[in-house]
């Protein structure tokens, strides 16, 4: 019987690539850091308002955490619109 030597693994290893550095500033910022930064989101809902669609038969409602209720609609994508609107009202 022949056996074979186990042949010697080969690896080879990515190139390391220097890690980055940040220059630091010559002169300080004359704007304030707020200025550099994106406008704020607009704000959300109300705190305590969380609106909701419940489905009845064949109508659709939105319903807040509130207590505010929409009428009954056929369309659920009006009655979506119902609860966006409430919760945009201020």
């Amino acid at each position: 019987m022949h056996e074979d030597s186990p042949a010697a693994a080969h690896t080879t290893a990515a190139p390391r690539t220097p890690a980055r550095t940040t220059p630091a500033l010559a002169e300080p910022l004359s704007a304030p850091p707020s200025a550099s930064l994106p406008e704020a989101p607009p704000p959300g809902p109300p705190a305590g308002h969380s609106a909701t669609t419940i489905e009845r038969g064949s109508f659709c409602l939105a319903r807040c955490s509130c207590g505010w209720s929409g009428p009954a609609r056929r369309s659920r994508d009006r009655a979506r619109t119902d609860a966006t609107e409430h919760l945009a009202a201020p």
